[in-house]
């Protein structure tokens, strides 16, 4: 088991860094996907304050699949193109947005989620799935939440890929 030292001073920069740091640990030398979406998804859900669920959907056969999570059950499949998942996965770029309910085509899985990030997990050219947090919280992800998961998401994709 790792000792994972994060600090929760408030400094989100830190915190995303101690992140990234403890999911390296954890991740290190493990090529098995769904082990290590599981304890991202731990991770995440440990030491991220405000949020509601976070996880993962996988691609698989075109279609967003749910993943390993934390949180309250979720809808099992998302067409890539459709809701907040979707959009990251077709546009393979970071959906933050800070009210759901005035994102086009919502997929409400938890009606008490209200602000939602998407990181697309991309490996060279290959969209591998998405990164999903959720918070009960308008407003509650900004650029430094843009920046922290991106990061994880550049050190999480390759050790998902399967490859």
């Amino acid at each position: 088991m790792h000792e994972l030292l994060i600090k929760e001073d408030g400094d989100k920069a830190g915190l995303y860094a101690d992140l990234v740091r403890a999911l390296d640990a954890l991740t290190e030398g493990e090529p098995d996907a769904v082990a290590n979406m599981a304890n991202a998804a731990a991770l995440l859900w440990e030491y991220l304050p405000d949020i509601n669920w976070a996880g993962f959907y996988r691609l698989v056969d075109g279609e967003l699949v749910l993943g390993p999570f934390q949180g309250k059950a979720a809808c099992i499949r998302i067409p890539v193109g459709q809701g907040v998942c979707g959009t990251a996965a077709e546009t393979r770029e970071t959906q933050l947005v800070a009210d759901v309910n005035a994102f086009p085509g919502h997929i409400a899985c938890d009606a008490a989620s209200v602000s939602e990030i998407v990181v697309p997990l991309v490996e060279g050219d290959r969209l591998i799935g998405v990164l999903d947090i959720d918070s009960p919280i308008r407003n509650r992800f900004d650029a430094d939440d843009c920046k922290g998961c991106e990061a994880l998401a550049r050190l999480l994709a390759p050790r998902i890929a399967g490859r």
